[in-house]
């Protein structure tokens, strides 16, 4: 069969035919008398092989490989084409996610897009210094996608780095909830984490307190604290138990107490967090060094009734308890004769001379 024929059974042009020829992937069999190339029904079928592996996504390069090695079995091709597949898909999706930073940016010429550009290179660099550098050297009127920022905040593991994002992303005044809302749900907890901390840095953003209410349940502690502690500084008392928890298993304490310190301004709310240490320290497994942070909480809250829990509790019987309690008992009655003082007792004031 001449490969004219060839080309009109087979749907592939002369030139590509003349190409595979030249590449060795399918020679003819035989040359005609004038010297034209005759292909057999083995050659035929070997092209429609090539166009075959053609259309799975096959190099030319890789089905020569394909055909002429014995050992390269199917099962192994098809492994092969899943692993590129998902390669040129992942490409694929960063170039779509790049060119919708660019275009979210609104670039108003080719310098506003070659300044994206640069800021995503710097944010792909290996070096963390350099990355930080990235973020925080943008001048400050320079357009910042931050869709951008927030796809790198929840990707980023370097502090540093994390902390210089989280602050370009507040800063950048972008709507950027639904990305950072769908992080929080991810299934891998340290993109939760980030995602949770990067919302409690912008609580006052449209819908952003849902968000930390939600994650106040999230099974990984640090991601329930860091809501918590948010919602604390906007007065929700929903963070109650979760902060509790965080002065009893030691996660944050410190910041934990103060914040229910802050939340106790509201009489109510103080009732129901004393209630709540109390409980805690009645806990029969609560060790010591629990029952003192519990106490050192309860100072935070302060007022008549903690006052009264101290004064039992510098009887305890566990001497190390007892101890801090005697000693806060009497920071709280400081702080009270302190605040009930009239002004200028006992100090000197400023203004006065000689």
């Amino acid at each position: 069969m001449l490969i004219g024929d060839v080309a009109r059974r087979s749907g592939v042009s002369t030139r590509m035919l003349r190409h595979y020829d030249a590449l060795g992937l399918v020679r003819p069999t035989g040359r005609t008398a004038g010297g034209y190339r005759e292909y057999s029904d083995e050659d035929v079928r070997r092209i429609f092989q090539v166009e075959s592996l053609r259309t799975l996504g096959l190099s030319l390069k890789q089905i020569g490989r394909a055909l002429e090695d014995p050992a390269f079995t199917p099962s192994a091709l098809v492994g092969d084409l899943i692993r590129w597949t998902r390669e040129r898909l992942t490409r694929e999706r960063e170039l779509l996610r790049r060119l919708r930073a660019i275009d979210a940016s609104e670039p108003a010429d080719w310098q506003d897009v070659l300044g994206v550009v640069e800021l995503m290179r710097g944010l792909d660099a290996t070096s963390a210094a350099r990355r930080q550098q990235a973020v925080l050297s943008r001048p400050g009127d320079a357009s910042v996608p931050a869709e951008l920022l927030a796809g790198a905040v929840l990707t980023e593991s370097d502090p540093h780095v994390a902390g210089a994002l989280r602050w370009a992303l507040a800063c950048s005044g972008g709507d950027v909830l639904a990305t950072l809302a769908a992080g929080a749900r991810s299934r891998d907890t340290d993109v939760r984490r980030r995602a949770v901390l990067a919302i409690a840095g912008m609580p006052g953003a449209p819908g952003a307190a849902a968000v930390l209410a939600d994650a106040l349940g999230d099974p990984d502690p640090v991601v329930g604290g860091h809501a918590a502690l948010a919602l604390a500084g906007h007065g929700e008392a929903a963070a109650v138990p979760v902060l509790v928890g965080m002065v009893v298993h030691g996660r944050r304490d410190v910041e934990a107490a103060e914040a229910l310190g802050g939340l106790s301004r509201d009489p109510a709310c103080a009732d129901r967090i004393t209630a709540a240490l109390t409980d805690e320290l009645a806990a029969p497994d609560a060790d010591s060094a629990t029952r003192i942070r519990l106490v050192q909480a309860l100072v935070e809250i302060g007022g008549t009734a903690v006052r009264g829990i101290l004064d039992r509790l510098a009887r305890d019987e566990d001497r190390a308890v007892a101890l801090v309690a005697s000693a806060l008992v009497g920071t709280l009655r400081e702080r009270s004769s302190g605040e009930d003082r009239p002004f200028g007792e006992g100090e000197d004031r400023a203004d006065e001379g000689p």
